[in-house]
Formats: structure tokens, sequence, C-alpha cells
């Protein structure tokens, strides 16, 4: 029994390990998308400035999970159990991926409301868009060139010249193109259900407000 333990464990380590610190990093631009786009004054400080450009450092690593699923397929390849892939390491993986997508759609939708809040609405599709191409450039470098977020800020030079280079071949060019179509399909479809979930949690909450008033007059 310990040595099937511990061989799910190695196994767990190997094709699931990274799931708590990607989706750490995955919900840094979100808290951060709450602060700079909810809960900030309507000027913009330094403080505000540093903060944006930390924001989209770290969002890449939210949509970033959705090329995880190269773990799952691993996982599934080389478990010997079909059990612990099934009951186990899809529903690990599924969520891991949909959580970190999610942390992607609520900070978008955040964006959206800062530019509206600001008087800019028009451009919050045009937004969402560059969002779209600049995190696909991020996911390629890190899934290829292994570069982390805090690389743009520690070592942007380094960065900048590899990322124009890379942006020269048309390897690349191909592999970001796909990512920006499988970002914006995934990107509305989530947005609306998460949309649609927030009417209905508000629709509820209204409907409970006025049946309790109700109860309160009687």
């Amino acid at each position: 029994m310990e040595r099937i333990l511990g061989e799910y464990l190695g196994e767990f380590n190997g094709y699931s390990g990274w799931i708590v610190w990607n989706l750490f990093l995955a919900f840094i631009p979100m808290a951060l998308s709450f602060r700079l786009f909810r809960w900030s004054p309507r000027s913009r400080s330094l403080v505000w400035w540093i903060g944006l450009i930390v924001f989209i450092a770290f969002l890449p690593n939210a949509p970033y999970l959705l090329t995880d699923i190269i773990h799952l397929i691993g996982a599934a390849r080389h478990t010997r159990s079909v059990w612990i892939v099934t009951l186990f390491f899809i529903p690990l993986h599924t969520f891991a991926i949909l959580a970190g997508f999610e942390a992607y759609v609520i900070s978008l939708i955040n964006q959206g409301h800062y530019l509206k809040k600001q008087g800019a609405g028009q451009y919050v599709k045009w937004a969402e868009i560059l969002v779209h191409i600049l995190s696909a450039v991020g996911i390629y470098l890190g899934r290829f060139i292994r570069f982390n977020s805090w690389d743009l800020i520690t070592n942007p030079q380094n960065v900048l010249l590899v990322t124009l280079n890379e942006l020269t071949s048309k390897f690349p060019i191909v592999v970001i193109s796909i990512t920006v179509l499988v970002l914006i399909l995934f990107y509305w479809i989530m947005k609306q259900i998460t949309l649609g979930l927030v009417l209905r949690f508000r629709h509820v909450r209204q409907s409970n407000q006025g049946l309790f008033s109700d109860q309160d007059l009687l």
C-alpha cells in the first residue's frame, strides 16, 4: 500500500504539483484588477501605474493554465490506473484550468468597468483584444522560452530582445495567432457565463431583500 501511495504521490508531483503555484500566479492579476479598476480613485498616481505594470506582467499567467493540458495528457499516458486518471487527475486539472481562466475573465471585466467609469467605454473591446494579444505573446514566451513574469521587471531588456527576435520568425507568429483566437473564443464564452451568473445572483439578492422588506411590513 505504501508503495502504491508513493507511486501516485510521485505522479502527482510530476504532473500536478504545479497547480497551487500556477493558480497563485493567476490570482495575482485578478486581485490587482480589483484594486486598480474597482477600488482606485479616478486620479492615477505613480503607485497605480506601477500596479498596472505588475498587472500586465502577471496577467498571462491566468490563461497560461490552458496550456497545462499537456500535463493532464502526460498523466493519462503514464498513470497505470484509469480510475486515478478519471477521478483525480481530470477533475483536478479541469478545475485548475477553469479557475485560472476565470481569473483572466474577471480581470478583463474589471478593466472594462474601469474604462467605462473613465468615459472610455467605446475602447473596451479594443482593450480586450490588445490584452489577448499581449497575453498570447506572454504565453508563448512562458511555454517555449520559459520566461517568468518577473523577468519582465527584473530583466526587461533581455525579454524585449528575445521577444523581438521571436516575432520575426514564422513559428512564433503562427502559435501566437492561434492562441489569440483561442483566447478570444474562450473569453467570450466565459464572459457570458460569468456575467449571466452575476446578474442571476443580483436578481436573487434583490428578490430576497424585497421579501424581507415585505415581511418587515407585516
